[in-house]
């Protein structure tokens, strides 16, 4: 190992959850979005909403009083889109997976070698476009830079395009490609209706007039970004070789998994929870966590800090479910103690509960009202 890297701390995983606990603002939430998303570098957006939308179930646990959309509002605006001086953030994609997420804007620049290498590619989602695509593309770009925002049921042209991920008329699917690309940007939402502008017309031109980083930066800054997110996290040769000397080794007692990795910077805080072993959590607070909450997205990292096994089961099949389409993690305290599997009627305006599986000696029902009330429903 480098010898940049300093030797590995030891320490136990009711140390290491209870340092997650305090560095994912899970028992001191963040004063606004801005900060949080900061903090964490960036929040994965999904369209699913079977009682909440993945976002807005990661930020509730983590901003004061957050509402539900409240992603959404400090992206775009509550009514019209913002214009672009007053723009902090903005929905793009991660460069590695495709992953939709809203970033701050330092993000930006990091993002242009994907865009420009993207339309190269191959692919029905993300690659170059089709010949179809190619000829309506110009006609797209210039409705837009007549009109202002538009969505793909705006563009006249019914056409039907590949089925891929959703993308039906050859209208969404080129836009789709053409913001995989860079040349549009979402500017608004209606519900998930995306309204797509041109990029000067959604972010400043100061964040539009930065080079593009080299690669070996951009590298470094994904890594980066990971541990950010994940606060601690597996690491691969390539991802600690780009940010050896951020980084502080881990070593957890009796986990089975590789050494892992936290920010240098947030070593003191990991000190700090090893040195308070004796301390005890009299009331235990208890989060319904998002599926794909940051804290448990590495189900590997997962199974060896908490003795939890849990997967996000809503494109399993049917048959193959365990927990459910869409169960939440029961937090409580520095436990991960089981999952409930919420459904919101909207229209009747009730919350049930599909199934519920929670160790015994731990309660999800305060926990689940308040999670009903945020809903604006009641419990049925």
């Amino acid at each position: 190992m480098s010898p940049r890297v300093p030797p590995a701390l030891k320490l136990t995983p009711l140390a290491a959850r209870r340092f997650l606990l305090r560095v994912h603002g899970l028992d001191a939430p963040f004063t606004g979005i801005a900060s949080a998303l900061a903090h964490l570098g960036f929040v994965q957006i999904d369209p699913i909403n079977i009682c909440g939308r993945m976002h807005d179930l990661i930020l509730r646990n983590r901003v004061a009083n957050y509402r539900e959309g409240g992603l959404m509002r400090h992206l775009h605006g509550e009514n019209d889109p913002l214009p672009p001086a007053a723009r902090v953030a903005f929905e793009h994609h991660l460069p590695h997976n495709n992953v939709l997420a809203a970033f701050p804007l330092d993000a930006w620049p990091h993002l242009l070698a994907a865009m420009r290498t993207r339309p190269k590619r191959t692919g029905a989602w993300a690659g170059k476009l089709t010949p179809r695509e190619r000829e309506l593309a110009p006609r797209i770009l210039a409705g837009i830079a007549a009109q202002g925002p538009l969505s793909s049921d705006q563009i006249d042209d019914p056409r039907r395009g590949r089925k891929i991920w959703g993308a039906t008329t050859l209208a969404k699917a080129t836009l789709q490609k053409l913001f995989f690309h860079g040349r549009v940007l979402i500017a608004k939402r209606v519900g998930i209706r995306r309204l797509y502008d041109l990029p000067e017309r959604v972010l400043p031109a100061s964040v539009l007039a930065q080079p593009e980083p080299s690669a070996r930066d951009t590298a470094r800054w994904l890594a980066l970004l990971k541990l950010r997110q994940r606060r601690i996290a597996l690491l691969k040769r390539d991802e600690l070789k780009a940010i050896e000397d951020l980084v502080q080794p881990l070593a957890i007692a009796g986990a089975d998994c590789p050494v892992l990795h936290c920010l240098r910077e947030d070593a003191p805080l990991l000190v700090a929870e090893i040195e308070n072993r004796e301390s005890k959590i009299e009331t235990p607070s208890v989060h319904l966590l998002a599926p794909l909450d940051p804290l448990i997205y590495d189900r590997r990292v997962t199974a060896a800090l908490w003795n939890f096994d849990y997967v996000w089961e809503a494109y399993t099949p049917l048959h193959k479910r365990v927990r459910g389409h869409y169960a939440l993690p029961v937090l409580s305290g520095a436990e991960l103690v089981g999952h409930i599997e919420p459904r919101a009627d909207r229209i009747a305006g009730k919350l049930s509960v599909l199934s519920r599986r929670v160790r015994r000696g731990h309660t999800v029902g305060p926990a689940l009202q308040a999670f009903t009330q945020w809903l604006g429903l009641r419990s049925r």
